[in-house]
């Protein structure tokens, strides 16, 4: 099986130019911790509730006038979209994350796959199981 089986298509975005505060509405209005960042077509990072609350709020930022591009997670990791299920739960828990963003061959973003994609699409729950468990381990930086 192939992650553009699995994925969800049609994944909002928001602009690196956006403030947090319009940011943070959306991801409110769509009940997501964390949301792609595309610059025009392209993918230029993402940006999750710790971002903000890390990133501005505790370093003091008005939202209003601080943008994403100031807070956001540029270095991403990423699957593509005829890269095999097996291989990108490898890859998500060798990086410990729960959501990782689809790209096809001209590297544009198509989707994004979660755990919860992996374990209801497949229709295999205790590999998910597994990839949960090994993204939940506290890095030996936390342990």
């Amino acid at each position: 099986m192939r992650l553009r089986d699995v994925m969800t298509r049609g994944v909002d975005c928001v602009s690196p130019n956006d403030s947090v505060q319009s940011a943070a509405k959306r991801m409110r209005d769509l009940d997501i911790g964390s949301v792609p960042v595309c610059d025009n077509d392209r993918l230029a990072g993402m940006l999750t509730d710790r971002d903000i609350a890390v990133r501005c709020t505790a370093e003091g930022h008005d939202p209003n006038t601080c943008r994403v591009r100031d807070v956001m997670t540029p270095d991403l990791v990423y699957g593509l979209d005829d890269q095999t299920v097996e291989d990108a739960e490898l890859l998500m828990r060798e990086r410990q994350i729960r959501r990782l963003v689809v790209l096809d061959k001209n590297m544009r973003m198509v989707g994004i796959v979660s755990i919860g994609d992996l374990a209801v699409r497949t229709g295999h729950p205790e590999q998910a199981g597994g990839v949960l468990h090994d993204v939940a381990e506290p890095t030996s930086a936390t342990a």
